[in-house]
């Protein structure tokens, strides 16, 4: 019976140890390295959370007229960190022009290179070409 319970312990905690292992994605897997884009708008959200900091823009189709909400994914909250980023350094309401790749689905989806405002460039820390 002992043998089972450490047996059973052992499967449990193997499984909590590995489940965000298996959660995260590689880059290649949701962005299309073939396909840049770059837009610039007014940020309307920021989610500043683990595994990802994402941040919204409208930003109006120049052949169509219509506003477009593009979602922008960054690194982990350390990572953009590292790279200058504070919860204050985009706010709603900003303008801002963003470099990036397109996901696969197409849609209004990206991950973020390079963030633009206020005359300042602040990289996004991409996975892009980081081999995991």
């Amino acid at each position: 019976m002992k043998l089972w319970m450490a047996f059973f312990c052992a499967l449990i905690l193997g499984l909590v140890l590995t489940t965000p292992l298996l959660a995260h994605h590689s880059f290649s897997a949701e962005y299309d390295s073939s396909k840049p884009v770059k837009v610039s708008g007014y940020v309307t959200r920021i989610d500043w959370q683990n595994p990802h900091v994402y941040f919204y823009i409208d930003v109006k189709n120049r052949d169509t007229g219509r506003v477009e909400n593009w979602a922008f994914e960054m690194g982990a909250p350390t990572a953009i960190a590292r790279q200058g980023w504070t919860k204050t350094t985009i706010k709603v309401g900003d303008e801002v022009t963003v470099e990036g790749t397109r996901a696969k689905t197409g849609g209004f989806h990206a991950n973020a290179r390079s963030v633009f405002m206020g005359g300042k460039k602040l990289g996004a820390a991409s996975s892009e070409g980081v081999t995991p």
